[in-house]
């Protein structure tokens, strides 16, 4: 609420700016012209007023006064009316005077020449008088001193006929309240000069956005746009406490700052009030009005010196109590004076309006006294021409008083110039050759009076011989204006726009005179003295058009866009040319003004704007325009803030939230930085979206949130914000642990069972819930059954249990519950399915069964009682004869009733016990009664020939040839091989022997390898052989001879004669072909035919034939055919052919297997088959047995017979599958039987297939064929 601030008129009639301290530039403050009307008196004589410089002279009695000021154009409204700003005051006065009349006032009072927006004062009519008093009425202007002169518009309080002041003291009624102010401001008193604070606060616990907070005094008029160097608002926001302060600081309160004032709050929908008094505490003064007090300027020498003070002026709402001052009637000191005397008094009674003054002196009508000196004084004034002679003449009514002459109040004394005469009673001085100095005001005293007059010199006319030419050039150039006139000395005046130019010591214009040549000189020029200059002498004037233009811009060095961070210093730089053209800075359109903080510099080309430390409010578009130019430099500062992080308002230890599953789970972090920063929550390499159903990151305003609508344990775990702005990268990281019932744990183990209990172990939950487990509850059940029984109620603290009571023979199975704080887990998958057993009874019939020099081989039997627990294997132990010192010579179970002790010393004797061992533990040991005697024992040779090399193994040319024969014999026995008597030469046949086969092997076997093989073994004195027929077979030659036997009707008998050369092989069939003489085309007449003469038929009469005929054996056809040197002519004359008495052959034939059962390995789960082939007629009926049992509606089995091959197909045989088969085929005839063994390797325990539920009587039937075999072998 800024005070008006006055201005008045400098000496020489210009008005004189008054600008605040720091307006910086801002727009001069408003005129104000004060006019007192003179006595109608005066107004009657017509006598024009007197201007003195800057002096007022007091009036004897008080007069109507009006004080007007200049205005800004109005600028239109919201509604598009010119209406004045709310908070107008008005306030009527009466002048003392009752019989005082008002004049109009003068024309307005010229505007400051340099600021085009500044306002003007122009007249208005005085308001008529009322019940004969006069009324004052002062209308002041308001400008806001600490806003830039752009964009603002000045609000006006105007003090004239409006509210009384005893209804300005009238309390505003309060509007109803709400719940926005939490603490309200308070009214308040402050001393003049002093200084006050009203505060308002807000809570925004409930508010997504600050709130709107206007401070109004009376009822309209907004404070906002008021703040200046008295009134300042502020506003803060505590975090913590979420509370918005709103303050405002009332700075050297004065009188008219009293009154009421109202502070409203709006948001949304909500509003709310409150008005407070201020009330302005000063010293008593007396309650007349000084008409002095409105000339005289306040707070001479303070911080607003130079102000006028119109508080006198305005409304009083008390008398106020004024020290006794005696009174002095100006008017008449100033009646009395001499003119020269004027200022002094003005200065002395602080008169300030002196000119005013002296106009209302001059309408006052004088008082005509009679001269008492003089009979006839001077004329009021005299003209004479320059170079003439006056005479100034006075009637004296007393001759002997003594006269004495004065110009311009220094006493003249006679000289040529000035004479004087005496002719009776007159007095005459006489002024010869007058010039422009004589022009002046005489006086004459005679005595104690005096009469005065003036003198006034007329000057013959100077004519302008040559006159002004215009210019045109640019800034900073040198301006000179030449005019020669017809005199010299001649005085002219240089006129610019009308207008005077001043030509002072500090004026930019310089005038000079040489002879009749008179220069106007501008040194440095600029826009401003662009203009139509003139030069008036008194026979003419003449006028020329200056044009100055602005050098064109050159811009050196552009503003650059600049990035900085908060706090840091911002200098933005530019160079152009002129270097002496100022600038503006703006931002955001706002212009600059320097302060404490922003510097503005300008040496030469370079502008300079320096911020020390930045703040946000300072990014924005910066532009610095040239003044005069239309180009404007610009540049973008973006002031950055790196991103921050406020963990401590979540108030958790360690960062560390922890909720229980199931929950909802929302955390707010406060953040800052600028621009505002990009938030991304990640958990682990995952980002969390925005849009997320359950888990979800929102980000607004000046925080984010992490949102689980229904949490889960693996929601656990450390999430991490990431803050990234252009300033930099933030980042931390929230532990959110989410606790719940624990995992259940795996399932248990059972390491060792006993008759009726067992020893159960298992390892914690791999997820406790994120809580400690507190113990374990145990269940069990009997495999068949679903009931499962609870063993333990009170928890179990450690991870093993051993139960009891359990029946022996019978599957159970165990699982675990885990127990914490949050509750108990879900079951843990059951454990294996365990059986309570007991340990078998010892092995039975152990006996040595081989002993070598190196090793023992023994065999025994198995336990009498095995039990439910069945028999995982056995343990072979031995020890040196005379120690205790058993070794284990088995590191792993055998399964098998038999095994090898390895590594033993020659001639060492031993002890062998042997242990069976089940899943209840090891049996007690059967133990060899005596010692064993390691020495090898000598073994008769003996040659295993395989069933398919007892008969002739054929093979044919080009097929390789490989051979195993296995043998036994101890020691290693020698191996020997003869052909047909010769040894055999190991370039065609290559021979490896190992200890226990000797394998023959050919590469490519040729006829020549064909003839028996005798193999020979030898042990010492011991001798074995066997004979290997070998038949390598190739493809036959051809029949020797074919020859036409005979001709008849459509047939021809054929004969020939077997091949030489039969293949190696005997022959099996012929194949007969024929051919037409005519095209030789061969077409196969018959195939696989046995005999050696055939009779071809059904040959086409009238052709002639020819025939050939191919041998075929085993191998095939023969590669080359044999045919007849003669054809056969096929003739039409009928013959009759005596047909030959056949008998018919008898192919019945007893079974015979031409390819026996061959000894099989299977794999346990794979299908094995079993292939032979059987030659009969009539057809065989096949038998398959298994140990010599046939094999009936058995769904494991399946058995195939197709053109004499017959298959036995056993689907995924199991270890008791393994056995002896036989087929066996029967016919009318008689009958054959072919065998072979079948071994299944990868098979069950007994306990393996009890856990698998077989049934104990196929188990025992298994276990018994097992041991029928191995004894076997």
């Amino acid at each position: 609420m800024p005070e008006p601030t006055k201005k008045d008129e400098t000496p020489n009639g210009q008005p004189e700016e008054s600008v605040a301290p720091d307006s910086n530039g801002a727009p001069p403050l408003p005129e104000i012209s004060l006019e007192v009307s003179p006595p109608p008196e005066a107004v009657a004589e017509g006598k024009e007023p007197v201007e003195t410089d800057g002096k007022k002279p007091e009036p004897p009695e008080p007069e109507p006064l009006q004080a007007v000021v200049a205005k800004e154009p109005p600028s239109p409204t919201e509604n598009g009316s010119n209406q004045p700003q709310p908070g107008g005051v008005g306030v009527k006065e009466q002048a003392e005077s009752a019989n005082s009349t008002v004049k109009e006032e003068g024309p307005c009072s010229p505007p400051p020449p340099d600021d085009d927006a500044a306002a003007t004062t122009c007249p208005s009519p005085t308001p008529p008088t009322e019940d004969a008093n006069s009324l004052k009425k002062l209308s002041i202007e308001l400008p806001n001193d600490s806003v830039p002169a752009m964009g603002r518009k000045d609000s006006v309080w105007s003090l004239g006929e409006g509210q009384a002041p005893e209804e300005l003291e009238k309390p505003v009624d309060n509007p109803p309240l709400s719940i926005l102010l939490i603490e309200k401001p308070q009214s308040g008193t402050v001393q003049l000069g002093g200084d006050i604070t009203f505060v308002a606060k807000v809570e925004a616990k409930d508010l997504l956005r600050k709130p709107t907070v206007k401070w109004f005094k009376g009822k309209w008029m907004d404070l906002a746009s008021k703040t200046g160097k008295h009134l300042q608002l502020k506003e803060t926001f505590d975090r913590v406490t979420k509370i918005h302060t709103f303050e405002m600081h009332i700075i050297k309160a004065k009188e008219n700052y009293a009154g009421n004032y109202r502070c409203e709050v709006n948001y949304k929908d909500k509003f709310d009030s409150c008005s407070f008094d201020l009330e302005v505490k000063a010293e008593q003064s007396s309650q007349t009005l000084d008409i002095r007090s409105a000339f005289k300027r306040s707070s001479e020498g303070q911080e607003d010196a130079g102000e006028l003070d119109f508080s006198g002026l305005l409304k009083r709402r008390e008398p106020k109590q004024q020290e006794e001052t005696p009174e002095v009637d100006v008017w008449e000191i100033l009646k009395n004076a001499r003119p020269d005397e004027y200022e002094t008094i003005a200065f002395k009674y602080g008169i300030t309006d002196l000119r005013g003054l002296l106009r209302r002196m001059k309408k006052i009508p004088k008082e005509i006294k009679k001269s008492e000196a003089f009979a006839k004084k001077l004329e009021p004034a005299y003209q004479v021409d320059k170079g003439g002679k006056i005479r100034l003449v006075v009637d004296l009514a007393d001759p002997t008083v003594e006269l004495k002459w004065y110009k311009n109040g220094q006493e003249i004394r006679p000289s040529p110039k000035y004479i004087f005469e005496h002719k009776g009673t007159q007095r005459i001085m006489v002024i010869n050759n007058c010039s422009m100095n004589d022009d002046a005001a005489y006086s004459v005293a005679a005595g104690d009076e005096k009469c005065s007059t003036e003198l006034f010199v007329k000057e013959l006319p100077v004519k302008i011989v040559k006159g002004l030419e215009p210019v045109k050039t640019t800034v900073n150039e040198r301006i000179e204006l030449e005019c020669e006139v017809s005199e010299e000395g001649a005085q002219v005046k240089w006129m610019k726009n009308g207008v005077e130019v001043p030509t002072g010591v500090r004026s930019r214009y310089r005038v000079k005179c040489e002879g009749t040549k008179h220069f106007l000189v501008i040194d440095d020029a600029s826009r401003e003295d662009t203009g139509t200059y003139s030069i008036m002498a008194t026979g003419g004037t003449s006028e020329a058009h200056v044009q100055v233009d602005l050098k064109p811009l050159k811009i050196y060095q552009d503003l650059q866009d600049m990035t900085v961070l908060l706090g840091q210093p911002l200098k933005l730089h530019c160079e152009i040319y002129p270097g002496n053209v100022p600038g503006r800075w703006y931002r955001n359109g706002q212009l600059i003004q320097p302060n404490d903080r922003i510097n503005i510099i300008h040496r030469n080309k370079v502008h300079r704007l320096e911020i020390e430390a930045c703040s946000l409010h300072d990014s924005g578009d910066y532009t610095f325009v040239p003044e005069g130019y239309s180009q404007t430099l610009c540049a973008k500062v973006h002031v950055i803030d790196p991103p921050r992080l406020h963990l401590d308002s979540l108030n958790f230890p360690d960062n560390t939230v922890t909720i229980v599953a199931g929950n909802k789970l929302r955390l707010e972090i406060p953040i800052t930085g600028e621009p505002t920063p990009r938030v991304v929550w990640m958990k682990g390499e995952r980002v969390i979206l925005d849009s997320g159903n359950r888990v979800r990151a929102e980000t607004y305003g000046d925080q984010t949130s992490l949102t689980i609508d229904v949490t889960e344990r693996e929601d656990t775990g450390n999430y991490k914000i990431v803050l990234q702005n252009e300033a930099g990268e933030a980042t931390a990281s929230v532990k959110i642990k989410v606790v719940d019932i624990p995992d259940p744990p795996e399932a248990p183990l059972v390491p060792s069972v006993g008759g009726d209990w067992c020893t159960m172990t298992w390892d914690p939950p791999k997820y406790d819930g994120g809580s400690a487990i507190l113990g374990y509850f145990v269940e069990r059940k009997k495999k068949q059954s679903s009931r499962w029984m609870r063993l333990n109620f009170d928890l179990i603290k450690e991870t093993s249990f051993e139960p009891k009571k359990m029946i022996e023979g019978v599957p159970y199975e165990v699982r675990i519950f885990a127990v914490n704080a949050i509750g108990v887990s879900k079951p843990s998958e059951p454990s294996k399915a365990f059986t309570p057993l007991a340990v078998t009874s010892e092995p039975t019939m152990l006996v040595v069964d081989d002993v070598t020099d190196t090793t023992v081989t023994v065999k025994w039997r198995p336990p009498e009682t095995i039990g439910a627990a069945g028999l995982d294997g056995y343990l072979v132990e031995y020890c040196i004869e005379g120690s205790d010192d058993w070794v284990v010579s088995n590191k792993e179970l055998t399964e098998k009733t038999r095994y090898t002790i390895t590594g033993l010393s020659p001639g060492a004797k031993i002890l062998v016990r042997v242990k069976a061992i089940n899943a209840a533990g090891a049996s007690a040991p059967r133990t060899l009664q005596h010692s064993i005697l390691v020495k090898e024992v000598i073994e008769p040779p003996k040659i295993r020939v395989p069933r398919h090399l007892k008969q002739t193994y054929t093979r044919r040319v080009g097929e390789a040839v490989n051979l195993v024969v296995p043998f036994m014999g101890k020691p290693r026995p020698k191996v020997n091989w003869l052909k047909e008597g010769k040894p055999i030469d190991p370039a065609h046949v290559s021979i490896r022997n190992t200890d226990c086969d000797s394998i023959i092997f050919i590469r490519k076997a040729e006829r020549s390898h064909s003839g028996n093989y005798v193999m020979s073994v030898q042990v010492e004195n011991h001798d074995d052989t066997a004979v290997i027929d070998i038949q390598i077979v190739d493809l036959p030659g051809p029949p020797q001879c074919v020859t036409i036997e005979d001709v008849w009707g459509g047939n021809v008998a054929l004969a020939w004669t077997p091949p030489k050369d039969n293949g190696n092989a005997p022959i099996t069939g012929y194949t007969i072909q024929k051919a037409d003489k005519k095209t030789m085309e061969w077409y196969t007449c018959i195939e696989h035919y046995h005999r050696n003469c055939i009779a071809i038929t059904e040959l086409v009469v009238g052709n002639e034939y020819f025939f050939r005929v191919f041998s075929e054996n085993m191998c095939g056809l023969s590669e080359a055919a044999t045919q007849t040197k003669k054809s056969a002519l096929i003739v039409k004359e009928g013959m009759q052919v005596k047909q030959p008495e056949y008998n018919d052959h008898d192919f019945k034939e007893a079974p015979k297997f031409t390819q026996p059962l061959i000894n099989t390995f299977a794999i346990a789960g794979y299908n094995a088959t079993l292939n032979c082939s059987v030659r009969a007629n009539p057809r065989p009926k096949v038998i398959w047995m298994k140990n010599k049992i046939a094999i009936i509606d058995d769904p494991r089995y399946r058995m195939f017979s197709s053109q004499g091959v017959c298959t036995l197909e056993i689907r995924k045989p199991s270890p008791y599958d393994g056995g002896l088969y036989s087929c066996k085929a029967i016919n009318d005839l008689g009958e054959a039987q072919v065998e072979c063994k079948l071994e299944v390797k990868g098979g069950f325990t007994f306990y393996e297939l009890l856990q698998r539920g077989v049934p104990l009587h196929l188990i025992d039937k298994y276990m018994n064929e097992t041991k029928i075999v191995e004894q076997e072998k």
